[in-house]
């Protein structure tokens, strides 16, 4: 089916915080003294509170020969970030708004996160068919959007953390708010799908969860590429306030917020040993994209379609990472 080309959109980053801040609160609270001790408990019923498997053959991907642990082996985390909230109450019936790989290299000390367009087209196994990629959760969760990743990169994914816009707003309203240079006036809707119920005038100000999702979620008033640096920025806001001494008291909340909005099928001990990614030194983060084109098919969608030489590229560099042979 002929694409008609089109201007590639780009996948929002914006949920990779979830994930940022979960590794940087196990730092702190191994650190802090008495205090750690009451965090350290938080943390741990957070996560085993959190923990889902994905039901698959040994609880192991099957591009993989034996079983992994992040204490030891290079692994591969697969970060969902779901369309969802309590107001909606999609549950497993939601699509996929984020979909980040990332795969963890212990000798390099070092980690590959690659951005999945959320119209990605790509063969979907639990459907049988080809079409967004971002149609895999909403039809098998966590489990089918594995297997369609695999199936897509030829690459294992070990684990998954799935999380929602509830947590986004939840983290940044635990900091009491960040501090942001708003670039101009926006009219967004909030988490509940009010239209123009957030509304921001130009200039730094102090945000709320919500003022913030919307303003990392806008689109209408800039480019994609425009819309991608604003999101980092709003990332970095987050972790610096999340890293600072005024924010100590706070964590608590902060694990909570994290614990009350997310998935995953990674244990207590396995996600602690992922703080030794900077432990001795700051690890080295790379990004990866796809490289593609959009358009429309004869269904009257648009979609994203991934080059074949950007995808393949892309597989050998994150199984050489991983240490899986070619």
């Amino acid at each position: 089916m002929p694409f008609k080309r089109k201007t590639p959109q780009e996948l929002t980053r914006k949920k990779r915080i979830i994930f940022t801040i979960i590794s940087i609160l196990m730092l702190i609270t191994i650190s802090v003294g008495g205090y750690a001790l009451y965090l350290y408990d938080k943390a741990h019923d957070s996560i085993n509170n959190a923990y889902e498997e994905v039901k698959r053959e040994n609880e192991r991907s099957s591009l993989r020969e034996d079983m992994v642990n992040p204490i030891k082996d290079n692994v591969s985390i697969l970060i969902i970030g779901v369309d969802d909230s309590e107001d909606r109450n999609y549950n497993e019936q939601s699509r996929s708004d984020a979909l980040i790989l990332g795969t963890f290299n212990k000798k390099d000390n070092s980690i590959k996160l690659l951005s999945i367009p959320r119209d990605s087209y790509v063969y979907v196994p639990e459907l049988g068919y080809n079409t967004k990629i971002n149609h895999a959760h909403f039809y098998g969760g966590p489990k089918a959007t594995i297997e369609t990743v695999e199936q897509f990169l030829h690459v294992p994914v070990d684990y998954y953390i799935r999380f929602n816009f509830e947590a986004f707003i939840e983290v940044v309203d635990s900091l009491g708010g960040i501090r942001f240079d708003v670039p101009y006036e926006i009219y967004e809707p909030d988490s509940h799908d009010n239209k123009n119920a957030i509304h921001l005038l130009p200039g730094y100000q102090v945000l709320n969860g919500e003022q913030a999702l919307a303003l990392a979620r806008s689109r209408k008033y800039d480019s994609d590429v425009a819309r991608g640096k604003r999101q980092q920025e709003i990332v970095r806001t987050i972790i610096k306030k999340a890293t600072s001494a005024s924010s100590v008291l706070k964590l608590g909340d902060l694990i909570e917020a994290i614990g009350n909005n997310m998935k995953t099928n990674l244990n207590f001990e396995e996600m602690k040993s992922l703080t030794s990614y900077g432990l001795t030194k700051d690890p080295t983060i790379t990004t990866i994209n796809l490289d593609g084109s959009g358009g429309y098919l004869s269904d009257g969608l648009w979609y994203f379609q991934v080059d074949e030489g950007s995808r393949k590229t892309t597989e050998i560099e994150l199984r050489s990472h991983l240490g899986v042979n070619n």
